[in-house]
């Protein structure tokens, strides 16, 4: 399962690539107004960090203007990847580019039968928020399963990115489920390296060379 990192922050980004762990970077408008810079610059400047798919998204809500903003966040990098909305004008421009052979990312999926037409449209991938609906109560992991199953069935091309991803569970079910990328916050990232036993373990390995009066090199 291939790993996003969700943030606009440069200095959240560049130890996880140090790590091997970034796949790609997806971004939105909350995210650009958290970092205060100007998107065209971060975007630019996380398209050069990283090899794989950015995610810029568009402003606008209507098809004409959603195509005239695509023209400038696709002319950022070879590696910026289009992200609109789950509404017909979004996935009318999805399928514009699409059919250019652009990446697009289809964003704020909260249903299953909202992933089917967003792979019908040429989605490069489709994004549902797994974290907001356990907000209202809901399974947001059942939704992934039942986008598998469907995507499966029907052999699309469309890669399930998993969002809104809050902890280590969603995670680590989005891998056993066989979604194809999640997008992660960097503090989640840094949360999948913690286990008690690791540290515990890690301690006692440490005290035990102490004792030994030995060293590796000089």
């Amino acid at each position: 399962m291939k790993f996003f990192i969700d943030t606009a922050e440069i200095d959240e980004i560049r130890p996880l690539v140090e790590l091997g762990l970034v796949d790609g970077v997806t971004t939105n408008p909350s995210l650009i107004l958290k970092s205060g810079r100007d998107i065209f610059e971060v975007t630019k400047e996380i398209c050069d960090l990283v090899d794989g798919p950015v995610s810029a998204e568009v402003a606008a809500t209507d098809h004409a203007t959603m195509v005239k903003e695509a023209a400038a966040l696709y002319d950022i990098a070879d590696n910026v990847c289009l992200k609109v909305p789950l509404t017909q004008d979004g996935l009318k421009t999805c399928k514009h580019f699409a059919d250019q052979g652009k990446m697009v990312n289809v964003t704020l999926c909260f249903s299953a039968t909202q992933a089917l037409l967003a792979a019908k449209a040429g989605a490069s991938f489709i994004s549902p928020f797994v974290g907001r609906h356990d907000d209202i109560g809901h399974d947001g992991m059942a939704l992934i399963q039942d986008i598998r199953v469907i995507y499966d069935n029907y052999d699309f091309n469309t890669e399930i990115l998993v969002a809104s991803t809050r902890h280590n569970m969603h995670i680590l079910d989005s891998a056993l489920i066989g979604a194809d990328v999640a997008t992660i916050p960097p503090k989640v990232v840094h949360q999948l390296f913690k286990h008690p036993l690791t540290d515990s373990g890690l301690a006692a390995f440490v005290a035990d060379w102490a004792k030994t009066g030995q060293t590796i090199t000089d």
